[in-house]
């Protein structure tokens, strides 16, 4: 099967590379090979690259400058993946598109199901419910949260950072979801390809947890593996404390029984996957 994937030098991207199938034929691109924003220009590489799937993992996550650039955010959330649905409708093919939580409101008591309501409360989560909307029934929606990876510009790798260089850090306590390893995410959107899944799944970590939470495992395992000197004092913080342009979903738990269900497989507890995840950052120094 010929799969395209877009975003390719991303972490998902470059996850979904490293853990693809055998009976996957890999062509991937980026931004330096083409500019999501130019229409004519996207079209025309799918028409050389003819893929039967188109992997999405592009998109404009600068969650805060999306509140004042949210036109490039929709040309690369949005109209990009109207581009790639025009494409493989032509040709019967399928994409399959990467989504988030923020397309959610955050005020839910219990996890978000892919068939919840969504109301979106930021730049960033309007385009990506507008990407979604792009999509026909036959394609492959899978929304996901707080994307990690050994390597990546990411939430634990920037907390490493901040812990060797300080020894006290305030992190947002009243914020709640899961976070994702891109690696286990990337197996997700092969196997659910494999099966031939359409419609919407969602794919994170199994557990709740505030990005405090987070932060004091970061802490506590990245120093059993001598990533950090010693574990610093972690302040929590409000979201009142931490201002910041976009508003962020205060629970944005996704409910990903239907995926395993249909895969199979178990739900991972979050601490298991960033342990793993850790234990690869030792590995690359």
């Amino acid at each position: 099967m010929r799969v395209l994937i877009t975003g390719a030098g991303g972490q998902l991207g470059g996850a979904l590379q490293r853990t693809a199938p055998g009976w996957a034929e890999i062509s991937a691109i980026d931004v330096a090979d083409c500019d999501l924003t130019d229409a004519p220009m996207l079209t025309a590489r799918l028409v050389v690259e003819a893929p039967e799937v188109i992997l999405n993992a592009a998109a404009y996550t600068a969650v805060d400058r999306a509140e004042s650039d949210e036109d490039t955010a929709r040309a690369i959330n949005a109209d990009a993946v109207g581009v790639m649905v025009e494409a493989m409708a032509a040709t019967g093919g399928k994409v399959v598109h990467v989504s988030t939580d923020y397309v959610f409101d955050g005020t839910s008591p219990v996890a978000y199901r892919p068939e919840d309501t969504r109301n979106p409360q930021s730049a960033y989560g309007r385009t990506k419910a507008e990407g979604e909307d792009r999509l026909r029934p036959e394609d492959l929606l899978v929304r996901t949260a707080w994307v990690y990876e050994a390597g990546g510009a990411n939430f634990v790798r920037t907390m490493i950072r901040l812990m060797n260089e300080r020894e006290e850090l305030g992190v947002v306590a009243d914020q709640v979801g899961s976070p994702t390893w891109a690696t286990g995410l990337a197996r997700t959107l092969w196997a659910l390809v494999e099966q031939g899944a359409t419609g919407t799944f969602h794919h994170a970590d199994d557990g709740a947890i505030s990005w405090h939470d987070f932060a004091v495992a970061i802490a506590e395992e990245a120093h059993a593996l001598g990533l950090v000197k010693r574990v610093p004092v972690i302040n929590p913080l409000t979201t009142a404390d931490y201002p910041t342009p976009a508003r962020r979903p205060a629970f944005s738990l996704l409910d990903c029984s239907k995926t395993r269900a249909t895969l199979g497989d178990r739900a991972v507890p979050w601490r298991e996957n960033l342990r793993l995840m850790l234990e690869e950052e030792a590995r690359l120094g």
